[in-house]
């Protein structure tokens, strides 16, 4: 089949500062989506189940939208098609698998702390790829943005703990995490923003329902609430990240950008839940926000 064919243009070409917004705009929603989570496991219903919902619900939101606005976003060749595997399986499925069972093998904290070990692993890999400058104001950013993380995650209180199991799935889950700004600028160089969200989340939303029991799939289709807090932001921000990491043309500026999200998180427990402002959320404010500064 014929490809729409959209490449990555040259830096420069672009405009830098809108590229930001969308991938701080994605950060910031996928910090928000404890409001939902919260409610689902309160409702009884499964991470995989939750997966699975989001998943395909967001291919049937776009397929709709697709259908009037622009068919020619289904199209893409056979050869490409391992490429939306990996993302679909391995950047979304295998790391939220990952990222849930190192929540329930580590502490809260531990997780989050190894889940921003991301933005690392896609400034080296950036540079071995496409000869990305790995520069000292990248470096000082990438520090300023994992040490923001470590102080939203509460690393000061001195209470983590750590597992030899948890270690490996919490490097796991961000080099999973980390492989969907990989393969995206991948994709980006054939397809555009659009194309390559709709086939990922077709292809993690597949392969979720192999995960799936039918006892979960019977408790959420007799709740309502769930389905629709299953639903809620789960394409807007990968819309949003895709299309900042295509103009902007850097994955490694992208992922420290996106480190904005623990910090959502944590202001969302604040003033949705009635969680404590701690010193370690004030500190990550500033480091994670500096590190935004710095990559201007």
């Amino acid at each position: 089949m014929a490809a729409k064919q959209t490449t990555v243009p040259a830096a420069g070409q672009k405009r830098p500062y809108l590229a930001i917004l969308c991938i701080l705009l994605a950060g910031s929603l996928w910090g928000c989506l404890g409001i939902f989570n919260r409610n689902l496991s309160a409702l009884g219903i499964a991470p995989e189940t939750v997966v699975m919902l989001r998943n395909l619900g967001a291919c049937l939101i776009l397929s709709l939208i697709f259908l009037v606005y622009d068919r020619s976003i289904f199209r893409i060749r056979l050869r490409h098609l391992p490429l939306f595997l990996a993302m679909g399986l391995v950047s979304i499925l295998f790391f939220t698998l990952c990222y849930f069972r190192s929540q329930q093998v580590s502490s809260l904290a531990v997780a989050a702390i190894l889940l921003y070990t991301a933005p690392t692993f896609v400034v080296l890999l950036s540079a071995l790829l496409w000869k990305d400058r790995i520069t000292k104001r990248k470096l000082l950013a990438l520090v300023l943005a994992f040490l923001g993380c470590c102080f939203v995650a509460g690393i000061l209180n001195g209470q983590l703990s750590l597992t030899p199991q948890g270690l490996l799935l919490g490097i796991g889950s961000g080099l999973f995490y980390s492989s969907y700004t990989i393969f995206g600028r991948f994709a980006l160089q054939h397809y555009s923003p659009f194309t390559v969200t709709f086939y990922t989340f077709l292809i993690a939303g597949v392969g979720s329902l192999f995960l799936t029991n039918t006892q979960d799939l019977y408790t959420t289709f007799h709740s309502p609430a769930g389905i629709l807090l299953s639903l809620g932001m789960m394409v807007l921000p990968y819309l949003l990240y895709t299309k900042g990491l295509n103009d902007l043309g850097d994955s490694g500026k992208a992922s420290i950008l996106a480190s904005i999200e623990p910090v959502v998180a944590s202001l969302v427990g604040i003033l949705a839940f009635g969680e404590p402002m701690s010193l370690g959320v004030v500190l990550g404010l500033v480091c994670i926000l500096a590190s935004v500064y710095i990559l201007r």
